[in-house]
């Protein structure tokens, strides 16, 4: 019988009693639904899923992003791809810089993230402690604290997200080797605007929907106030009252919200510390419809 187990904290909870190799039953992806709008990120211990099983569970919260182009994937399965820094042939097997700095993947697209589903094949570790742990920060406890004047402020703006904000800061600042995104990579994610403000879709609380990684700039306002109100918000919601860490273990599989949370990963391992993980990146094509979401929660009252 499925259990959820609440971390306690800001975020987080423990899925016992299904084995994600099986389809989950209706009502078993009702209440991982339910629990995802609540605790937006959940641990499935011992349950590394290699790429077809991942891609399978992955695909049941809907579609999953593929871009064209990078070359760390899964073979024949360009739906998973392979984060590590582990060598073959002198040859990286995977991306080694991914999610280090503070971001929420898919803003950049039109249709939104929804969901990183990750599973732990190799974690680093350091006299007998895991390294590369990932961090998180809960952008629904964040918007509710917000002082009123600020929440009227923000209310009705948007602003845009664009890849080559991220790709060109982590070249910069964070000495990443991946190359310039080229013409046709440009070109198939141009810039997009989201609301500053969103309404999850789950729990129907608030969420700040800009990130540092993502978000260039807040629209419709000058350039002083864009990087003010940004700022403030990117203060606001790395307060260590709203983070969260997840401590790797070999087997882990990790599911959370793109929509409220923020996550880095620590890059506080060396070339010779193996980390290998294999992910699956899950678009909002289904989660904002009323139907779906109705038919999926309703077992889970």
């Amino acid at each position: 019988m499925l259990r959820i187990e609440p971390s306690g904290q800001i975020l987080g909870a423990t899925v016992r009693g299904v084995d994600l190799r099986q389809d989950l039953s209706r009502a078993d992806f009702a209440s991982v639904l339910r629990a995802l709008g609540e605790h937006g990120v959940l641990r499935f211990s011992d349950q590394a899923l290699e790429a077809a099983d991942l891609r399978r569970f992955s695909a049941r919260f809907g579609e999953i992003q593929v871009i064209k182009g990078l070359p760390h994937h899964e073979p024949g399965m360009p739906e998973v791809t392979i984060l590590s820094n582990v060598q073959v042939d002198g040859k990286l097997i995977g991306a080694p810089d991914a999610g280090q700095s503070w971001h929420t993947d898919m803003t950049y697209t039109t249709t939104m993230g929804f969901v990183n589903v990750l599973s732990a094949f190799k974690v680093p570790m350091r006299d007998g402690r895991a390294l590369g742990g990932t961090e998180f920060a809960n952008t629904q406890a964040a918007a509710a604290d917000l002082p009123a004047p600020l929440l009227e402020r923000l209310r009705g703006l948007t602003a845009m997200h664009d890849l080559e904000f991220y790709w060109d800061y982590v070249r910069r600042e964070k000495g990443s080797q991946r190359p310039p995104l080229t013409e046709e990579q440009r070109r198939q994610r141009p810039p997009v605007h989201h609301p500053v403000l969103l309404t999850h879709p789950i729990t129907g609380r608030a969420v700040i929907y800009v990130n540092p990684g993502f978000t260039a700039r807040i629209d419709g306002v000058s350039e002083a106030e864009s990087t003010e109100l940004l700022q403030c918000l990117f203060d606001h919601v790395l307060q260590d009252r709203y983070r969260y860490v997840h401590e790797w273990a070999v087997g882990d599989l990790l599911l959370w919200d793109h929509i409220g949370t923020w996550h880095y990963a620590r890059p506080d391992y060396g070339p010779d510390e193996h980390r290998l993980m294999k992910r699956c990146q899950v678009m909002a094509t289904k989660i904002f419809d009323p139907d779906f979401l109705r038919e999926s929660l309703a077992l889970a009252a």
